[in-house]
C-alpha cells in the first residue's frame, strides 16, 4: 500500500534474538516457590491471549498510512477457550493460558499467623463476613501513551522518548531485551500528561519502536489512538475479596482473616504480582489495633490485559475491606460507626507501632485526625441535614473512611527481600553556577505533581536562593543520576530528601570555600538564609560569591576540586506513613437509583507540607478517581469471547466536574515523618484510598431504612436502583396478608 515501509511480525523479532518483558518484581508463594512467569513477548509469537495483544508493527511514511494499511492486515485465527474472571480461571475445567501456570495460578501469597488468627476466630463471641468486588478500572489518562526512537549519527546509540513515569527502569528493560548495553540508550520521557501508575510500567510499543528504528536505521515513532489505549494500557484493581472480622462483646477488633483473588491478566506486568500480594497485605492492619491478622492472595491469569499499579495500588483496596467490616461491625451490635472506630484506632502513645502484619508505623495520631474531621464534617449534626433532605424527598446518608498509606515505596531491602528485581532509591544532584543560580538533576519524574516548584521550594530554602533562581531537570537519563521514577506518594519523601542531602552537601563544601575566603577555620563558618558566616564576628559572604569563587583558581583552597556541585542518593529506611480520615455524604434518588454526592471532607496527615496548594489538589485529584471507582467506572469483557465491552468513553464513565462534590481539605502536620530529612510523607494516593469506602458508606447509610446492606462496586444508578426495588418486593411480600 502507498506509504508502507516494512511489516514486521513476532518471527521478526525472535531471529533478532529479542527478549522476553521480563516483571521488575517476582513473588514467591506460600510454599517458598517462585511465581509462574510466562514469557511475555512485545509482538505474539504463536499466540495471543487477551484482545489487544500485539501482534504486527505496520510501519508506514505517515501515521495515516500505517493505520490504513494495519486495517488491510488478515490474520488467520484458531478461536481458543476463554476465562476473564478470576474466581472461575481457579474451577476445575477452565482454559488453561499458559503451560508454566497450571490452574491458571500465578502465585498463592500468605502473610501473617494464620494459626493465631483460626484460635481466636474459634473462640470470638462475633463474626462478621463480607465478600467484596473491588472492580477493574482503566487509567484513562487524557494523554495517550507514545514512543518515538531516534538513531543517532554516531554509532549504534539510540534515543528512545517515552510518555513514562519511569525513565531509568525502561531504559534497563529495553536495552536488556534488546541486547543492547544499558548506556547505548538514552532515554527521554518530556511531559507525558496523567500517569497515575500505569504509565510507569514497561508496554510492548517501547521495546516494538526501539527496535524497528535500529532495525530500520530511522526514526519511528507510534501514538496510541483512545481505542488502542483502551485495548494495550494496563488497568487496576479486580479483586475478589472474602473477609472477616472477630470481635468481641464490645466491638473490638480480635483478629482479621482475609482471601483475596488477584486477577493479573493475560501476563504478569512491571509490578503487577506486588499489588496484590506484598504492598496490599501490608496495609491490612490499616489505622486500627487487630492483634491477629492473616491473608492469603492468589494471583490469577485470565484472558484479559494485565493489571498493575493504578493510583493507590492496594491501598484503595485495602482500605476498602477494612472501611466495610468496620461498617458492617457497627450494624450488626448497633453501634454507631464513628464509635466503632474510636474503639480501635491506635492511640498515638503506642507509636511506633508494630503492626502483626509487618510493617511499623513510626508516626501518626490516628485518633486526632479522625476526631478532627468528624468535627469539620459536622458528624453530630447529621440527623438535622437527613431529616431535612428527607422532607425535600431525598434520602441522605453519611459514610466515613480511616487509612493508612505506604508513601514513599520503598526500602530497597525490604522490596528485595520481597521480590523486588529493582531498587527503590532516588538520586539528585546540584549543580551551581558562578552566578548562584541552580540547576538541581533529579530520577524522579513529573507529570502534574508540580515538582519544577516543590523541589525548587526545598532548594530556596535550604540554600537561601529565590525560587526563580533553581532550575529542575528531570526525565532524561543522560542528565539525570540514575534514580527509580515517580510512584507510590514518594517524591517528595525519597526524591525530595535526595535533594535537600544534596544541598547539605553543597553547604559542606560551600563552608570550606567561604573558610578560605575569610581567613577562618572551617569549623567556625555557620550558615543560615543563604551567607555564611564566622561564629561570632561581622564577616560573612553569600552563597552566590562563594559559588563565584568555586569557578576562580586563585579563591579556591588548593586541595579541593573546582566547582561547586554534588549528588546524594536517598534510599528510605522504611516506608512513610501517610494517614487521614474522609467523610462523605450523599443523596440517593429512590426512583432512579441515582446517587449524587453532595459533601465531602478530607483530613489528611502527609507530613511536613512543601506547597499545600499543591497537596490539595492532589488530594482533590484522588477523591475524583477514588469516586469514579465507587460509583462510575468498571471495566468489563465479556465472558464469552474475551472482547472488551468498554472500549470508548463511550462505555466507560469517567467522573466530570459536575459529579465532584464541594470539598473541604485539611492537612495536619503534627505528626512528621521521623526518619526521613524533610518529615515529608506521601499525599498523591490520599483522595483515592479514602474515597470508595466513605462514598458507598454514604450509599448504604442512606439505604439502610430499607435493608440494603450491600452493593458491588461500581455503584451505578442500575445497581443502587436494583438493590432498592429488590428490598421493596422483599418489604411488600413480608407486609402482604397472610
Amino acid at each position: 500500500m502507498p506509504g508502507v515501509v516494512t511489516i514486521f511480525t513476532g518471527a521478526d523479532m525472535a531471529a533478532d534474538n529479542v527478549g522476553p518483558m521480563a516483571p521488575l518484581w517476582a513473588i514467591k508463594s506460600a510454599d517458598g516457590k517462585p511465581m509462574a512467569e510466562p514469557p511475555r513477548w512485545a509482538l505474539s509469537r504463536d499466540r495471543v491471549r487477551h484482545v489487544g495483544e500485539a501482534l504486527t508493527a505496520v510501519v508506514a511514511e505517515t501515521r495515516e498510512q500505517a493505520q490504513e494499511a494495519a486495517e488491510k492486515v488478515q490474520v488467520e485465527y484458531e478461536p481458543l477457550p476463554v476465562v476473564v474472571d478470576g474466581r472461575a480461571a481457579l474451577m476445575k475445567g477452565a482454559p488453561q493460558l499458559h503451560d508454566a501456570a497450571p490452574g491458571n495460578v500465578c502465585f498463592r501469597f500468605a502473610r501473617g499467623d494464620e494459626s493465631a488468627v483460626n484460635k481466636v476466630f474459634e473462640q470470638a463471641p462475633h463474626i462478621v463476613r463480607l465478600d467484596l468486588v473491588n472492580n477493574r478500572l482503566i487509567g484513562a489518562a487524557l494523554e495517550p501513551r507514545a514512543v518515538l526512537a531516534v538513531g543517532e549519527s554516531v554509532g549504534d546509540r539510540l534515543t528512545l522518548y517515552s510518555a513514562t513515569q519511569v525513565p531509568h527502569h525502561i531504559r534497563r528493560v529495553v536495552s536488556e531485551q534488546l541486547g543492547m548495553p544499558v548506556n547505548g540508550i538514552r532515554l527521554i520521557a518530556p511531559d507525558v500528561g496523567g500517569g497515575f501508575g500505569y504509565k510507569g510500567k514497561h508496554y510492548p510499543e517501547e521495546t516494538i519502536i526501539a527496535w524497528a528504528a535500529r532495525k530500520l536505521r530511522r526514526p519511528v515513532k507510534w501514538v496510541a489512538t483512545r481505542n488502542e489505549c483502551f485495548v494495550s494500557d494496563n488497568q487496576g484493581r479486580d479483586h475478589l475479596t472474602h473477609a472477616e472480622l472477630a470481635i468481641d462483646a464490645g466491638g473490638h477488633f480480635l483478629a482479621l482473616r482475609v482471601e483475596t483473588i488477584a486477577n493479573l491478566g493475560a501476563y504478569v506486568s512491571t509490578f503487577g504480582a506486588a499489588i496484590p500480594s506484598a504492598i496490599y497485605s501490608a496495609l491490612l492492619a490499616g489505622v486500627y489495633r487487630t492483634p491477629a491478622i492473616a491473608v492469603q492472595s492468589t494471583g490469577v491469569f485470565t484472558n484479559t490485559l494485565p493489571t498493575d499499579a493504578y493510583r493507590g495500588a492496594g491501598r484503595p483496596e485495602a482500605c476498602y475491606v477494612l472501611e466495610r467490616l468496620a461498617d458492617e461491625v457497627a450494624r450488626k451490635l448497633g453501634l454507631d460507626r464513628a464509635e466503632i472506630r474510636r474503639r480501635n484506632l491506635v492511640p498515638v502513645e503506642a507509636m511506633p507501632y508494630k503492626t502483626p502484619i509487618g510493617p511499623t508505623y513510626d508516626c501518626g495520631n490516628f485518633p486526632k485526625v479522625f476526631a478532627r474531621v468528624l468535627d469539620v464534617s459536622d458528624y453530630k449534626g447529621f440527623e438535622k441535614r437527613r431529616s431535612a433532605a428527607a422532607r425535600a424527598g431525598r434520602r441522605r446518608g453519611i459514610g466515613m473512611a480511616c487509612y493508612v498509606e505506604s508513601s514513599g515505596i520503598a526500602p530497597s531491602r525490604f522490596a528485595t527481600s520481597l521480590g523486588a528485581r529493582v531498587g527503590f532509591f532516588e538520586a539528585a544532584s546540584i549543580r551551581m553556577q558562578p552566578d548562584g543560580s541552580v540547576q538541581a538533576m533529579l530520577g524522579t519524574h513529573s507529570h502534574g505533581q508540580g515538582h519544577a516548584t516543590t523541589f525548587a521550594q526545598i532548594i530556596a530554602s535550604r540554600l537561601g536562593v529565590p525560587v526563580a533562581a533553581v532550575q529542575i531537570v528531570e526525565g532524561d537519563t543522560d542528565q539525570v543520576p540514575f534514580g527509580t521514577g515517580t510512584f507510590g506518594s514518594r517524591s517528595i519523601a525519597v526524591g525530595g530528601s535526595a535533594l535537600d542531602c544534596a544541598a547539605m552537601k553543597i553547604i559542606a563544601k560551600g563552608k570550606l570555600i567561604a573558610a578560605h575566603l575569610m581567613e577562618a577555620s572551617a569549623a567556625d563558618i555557620t550558615f543560615t538564609g543563604g551567607r555564611f558566616a564566622v561564629a561570632g564576628t561581622d564577616r560573612r559572604v553569600s552563597l552566590r560569591e562563594v559559588a563565584r569563587a568555586a569557578y576562580i583558581p586563585t579563591s579556591y583552597p588548593t586541595d579541593l576540586e573546582l566547582g561547586l556541585q554534588d549528588t546524594a542518593v536517598y534510599d528510605p529506611p522504611t516506608f512513610a506513613w501517610s494517614n487521614g480520615a474522609h467523610v462523605c455524604e450523599v443523596e440517593v434518588d429512590i426512583d432512579t437509583g441515582e446517587v449524587r454526592v453532595v459533601n465531602y471532607w478530607a483530613v489528611d496527615d502527609v507530613g511536613t507540607v512543601i506547597n499545600p496548594m499543591i497537596v490539595e489538589g492532589q488530594i482533590q485529584g484522588g477523591v475524583a478517581q477514588g469516586l469514579g471507582q465507587a460509583l462510575l467506572e468498571h471495566c468489563v469483557y465479556d465472558p464469552v469471547s474475551g472482547q472488551l465491552l468498554v472500549g470508548s468513553f463511550m462505555d466507560y464513565a469517567i467522573p466530570r466536574a459536575d459529579d465532584m462534590p464541594a470539598m473541604v481539605s485539611e492537612l495536619d502536620e503534627s505528626q512528621p515523618c521521623t526518619h526521613n530529612p524533610l518529615g515529608a510523607k506521601g499525599c498523591g494516593e490520599a483522595g483515592s484510598i479514602g474515597a470508595p469506602a466513605a462514598i458507598v458508606g454514604a450509599v448504604l447509610d442512606a439505604l439502610s431504612p430499607l435493608d440494603v446492606t450491600d452493593i458491588e462496586l461500581p455503584l451505578t444508578p442500575a445497581r443502587v436502583w436494583a438493590a432498592i426495588w429488590s428490598a421493596r418486593r422483599v418489604e411488600r411480600v413480608e407486609s402482604a396478608p397472610g
